[in-house]
C-alpha cells in the first residue's frame, strides 16, 4: 500500500487526477470505478478542468458506480445516478450511457445485484477504482461487520452513515433511505488498481485503521491491505493518526521515477 500525505485537499485532488490521467494516456478506453460522497469531488473537479484544457479525454472511457440507494424514485436528485451525473459525468466528456450503476428500483433485488456483477465482468473489470472512506471505516456502503468476501448486495445503512449523508437531504435523517445496493468488498478488491482519497480530521481514525490497523470486518477499509496495488492519498489532517508518517513521506519523496503512476 502506497500512502501519500499532502498539505492540502487541493493536492489530494491533483495527485488522484494524475493517477487517472496516467491511466487514460495508457488506455483511453479505461474502465473507471467512481464513488460518491464528498471525498472524490475535488478529483472530479480537477478531471473536468483537464478535459476542458484538452489534456485528457474520457470520451472512450466507461465507468461503474459503487452503489445506489434503494427506494428513491427515478430521477431523484439524491439518487446516486443523479449525483454521479452532477459531480462527475457532467464535468467531463464521458458518454452518460457508458456510466453504469446497480438498479436500486428493481423489483427483483437479488437478480439486479447478480446482473451488476456480471456487467462489470463483461466490461473487462475495473482498471482503477476511486474510493473514499466513511468516518466509521466503510468503503462503498460496506458498513462495519460486512463480510470481507462480500459481493454486490443489499445493505442496511448504519445510523452514523445516514447521519453523515443527511446533509444531502436537507438535514432530514428520515429522508435518507435505510437500504442501498453496493458492490461488496470482494468485488472492489477485484479492481486492478485502487486509489483512496481522504481529507479532514474526521477521517483520521478510519484512515488509521484502514492503513495500519488489523484486518477486521469492523473496519471494512482495512480489507484494502489485501490488494496488491492501492494508493491512499491524504491531507495532513486525515493522516494525523498514522504512526508511520515520516516513513510514508520518505517513501514518497524517494519513489523511483520509473515507477510512475
Amino acid at each position: 500500500m502506497q500512502v501519500v500525505i499532502t498539505e492540502s485537499a487541493d493536492e489530494v485532488a491533483d495527485l488522484s487526477a494524475d493517477a487517472i490521467e496516467a491511466l487514460l494516456h495508457r488506455k483511453p478506453d479505461a474502465i473507471l470505478g467512481v464513488a460518491t460522497g464528498s471525498s472524490p469531488v475535488g478529483t472530479y473537479d480537477e478531471l473536468g478542468r483537464r478535459v476542458a484544457a484538452g489534456k485528457i479525454s474520457l470520451a472512450r472511457a466507461s465507468a461503474f458506480m459503487l452503489d445506489e440507494y434503494v427506494g428513491l424514485p427515478a430521477g431523484h436528485r439524491e439518487s446516486y445516478r443523479s449525483v454521479i451525473q452532477q459531480i462527475f459525468a457532467g464535468k467531463v466528456d464521458i458518454d452518460p450511457d457508458r456510466v453504469h450503476g446497480p438498479d436500486g428500483a428493481s423489483a427483483d433485488i437479488p437478480s439486479a445485484c447478480t446482473a451488476y456483477e456480471q456487467a462489470i465482468v463483461e466490461a473487462g473489470g475495473i482498471d482503477l477504482q476511486l474510493l473514499g472512506v466513511g468516518s466509521d471505516g466503510h468503503i462503498a456502503f460496506n458498513e462495519p461487520s460486512s463480510s470481507l468476501g462480500s459481493r454486490t448486495r443489499i445493505k442496511t445503512l448504519t445510523r452514523q452513515t445516514r447521519l453523515d449523508n443527511s446533509r444531502f437531504f436537507g438535514g432530514d435523517l428520515d429522508a435518507v433511505p435505510t437500504h442501498c445496493l453496493t458492490q461488496g468488498i470482494a468485488t472492489i478488491l477485484e479492481a486492478r488498481r485502487i486509489v483512496l482519497v481522504a481529507t479532514g480530521r474526521s477521517k483520521a481514525e478510519a484512515i488509521h485503521h484502514t492503513v495500519e490497523g488489523a484486518l477486521s470486518a469492523m473496519w471494512p477499509g482495512s480489507a484494502l491491505q489485501l490488494h496488491p496495488d492501492v494508493t491512499v492519498i491524504l491531507d495532513t489532517a486525515a493522516g494525523s493518526r498514522l504512526q508511520l508518517v515520516d516513513y510514508y513521506r520518505e517513501v514518497w519523496n524517494n519513489k523511483p521515477s520509473w515507477q510512475g503512476w
